[in-house]
């Protein structure tokens, strides 16, 4: 007999036409965060067959890249399209497969709705240059081609969205995406996957294999970051897992877009709105149970208003709701899995012995030993060390006093994380100098609000050790697209360029 969750799961993919086979006759256990429960069995590809699946992916390039890109854009328009129209259903399996609250499961749709309207206007918008000659009767252009596959290594944090972040780009700019989705949530790739192949049957004449999903371990990941048919690849993860991927891939001279780790901070200046500041520090800190690659994980308060604020942050902390976020209106619910949980306890007992003041942290009694619930973790700290250097994908808050701005951002940014930072302030002097180049060095830094969460409209990702790469909006579509500078002689002659002389007459060259 199925469990409520087992039962409910089926009926959502179900609702999408995906066949029973693919969520119960497979090897791989999927599991519910919500109550540590199985909820499907997954099949995982082999390498024969993943290595045959990106050959069929280069063949769909070869037709698509043909395609023009407003038409490739109205196949997005259509993914859009579907989008909305499986919102509720995509939604529920977020909040079933990767333990989000209702709002976060819609709210993560939501983004990827956004970014495909972003996409199908970007596809009358794949602008080149046409730049200066110093050459008469010469033009300079630049144009930008499709790349190829767009290999697709994704979290369990953000199980779609970051999909669809590369996918609706990739796909107007001429490339098919491979996607491997994390190991933790396969159920949310196969029903995206499910929309994306309605969308491709209404377009018409899509070419197959527009779309894979590869499901499978590290050995898949490894493939597909090896396979020199697969010119980019985008991967979100940890650090050490980027490190890995950029490695290899650079080792055979592809690209890499990187979204990796981030230790994110925010400053509290003695102008700041402090209750503006509570509630959002309260949800950047505590919002997806502090799995967030924008999660804030680290508090600078100006001396002069620590006290005031932190005994109501310590309060919050205190009374916040920490439940299934499926049976009421918790604001918090848990871990992935138990290795976050030893994760989050091994850096609480690092703090602890580096003299923090711990408030919260604990395991909580909710649906049993399957799942992890913890209550958030506010850990005073005396300085900047140990276990707050580190980026524990757990919600942990350390907070620290400052006395000067500059020592402030000097904190701020004296960790190998670039990713996401912000200031709460009322003078200008100060919000204009943190985002001056004397201020954050991350790739996102917000006035007045917290570092979680991010607009589709503006580039997203960082610097350091969060890997430089940029997903989402702005001119990210560049990384998915490949350079070509064009000189055309429209001429009789030929004037070469820097003044530089070869001139041949009949045959002869001239002394």
């Amino acid at each position: 007999m199925m469990s409520s969750l087992s039962s409910q799961t089926s009926a959502l993919l179900a609702s999408l036409d995906i066949p029973e086979g693919y969520y119960t006759q497979g090897t791989r256990v999927v599991t519910s965060p919500l109550t540590g429960e199985e909820i499907a069995r997954v099949a995982e590809v082999t390498s024969q067959d993943a290595t045959t699946r990106i050959g069929a992916s280069v063949t769909a390039f070869q037709a698509w890249r043909q395609v023009p890109a407003p038409r490739r854009g109205e196949l997005v328009r259509l993914l859009g399209e579907e989008l909305r129209a499986g919102k509720k259903t995509l939604g529920q399996l977020v909040s079933l497969e990767a333990g989000k609250s209702p709002s976060e499961g819609l709210g993560e749709v939501q983004e990827m709705i956004d970014i495909c309207d972003f996409a199908v206007g970007l596809s009358r918008q794949l602008y080149g240059l046409t730049i200066p000659s110093e050459r008469p009767d010469h033009r300079l252009t630049e144009q930008w081609h499709p790349m190829g596959p767009i290999g697709i290594i994704s979290a369990f944090n953000f199980p779609v969205a970051v999909w669809c972040w590369n996918a609706a780009l990739a796909l107007v700019c001429g490339d098919p995406v491979i996607w491997k989705p994390s190991e933790k949530t396969p159920l949310t790739a196969l029903a995206t996957q499910a929309l994306f192949l309605r969308a491709a049957a209404r377009f018409g004449d899509a070419p197959a294999d527009l779309s894979t999903v590869l499901i499978g371990g590290r050995a898949i990941g490894e493939l597909l970051a090896d396979d020199a048919r697969v010119p980019v690849i985008s991967a979100t993860g940890s650090t050490r897992m980027g490190r890995w991927v950029g490695e290899r891939v650079a080792r055979r001279f592809g690209r890499s877009i990187l979204e990796l780790g981030g230790n994110n901070a925010s400053i509290v200046t003695p102008s700041a709105d402090l209750d503006l500041t509570l509630r959002a520090v309260a949800f950047s800190a505590m919002g997806t149970a502090g799995q967030r690659c924008t999660t804030l994980r680290r508090l600078l308060v100006h001396s002069s208003v620590y006290d005031q604020l932190v005994s109501k942050l310590v309060n919050v902390y205190r009374t916040i709701s920490v439940s299934n976020p499926l049976e009421g209106n918790a604001l918090v619910g848990p871990l992935i899995d138990e290795a976050a949980f030893t994760a989050m306890q091994t850096s609480l007992e690092a703090a602890r012995a580096a003299g923090g003041t711990i408030h919260g942290g604990e395991r909580e009694n909710v649906n049993g030993a399957g799942s992890f619930y913890v209550r958030p973790a506010l850990v005073e700290m005396t300085s900047q060390t140990g276990p707050v250097l580190e980026e524990t994908f757990a919600p942990i808050l350390y907070v620290m006093k400052y006395d000067t701005l500059a020592d402030a951002i000097a904190l701020q940014n004296d960790v190998p994380q670039g990713l996401s930072s912000s200031i709460f302030s009322t003078d200008i002097r100060d919000i204009e100098l943190f985002l001056s180049s004397r201020g954050s060095d991350c790739g996102i830094a917000n006035v007045n609000m917290g570092p979680s969460g991010a607009e589709i409209g503006g580039a997203f990702g960082g610097e350091k050790e969060t890997g430089g790469g940029r997903e989402s909006g702005s001119d990210a579509w560049k990384g998915y697209m490949r350079r070509q500078t064009n000189a055309i002689n429209y001429g009789r002659t030929l004037p070469l360029a820097q003044g530089v002389k070869f001139d041949i007459d009949d045959g002869s060259a001239k002394g």
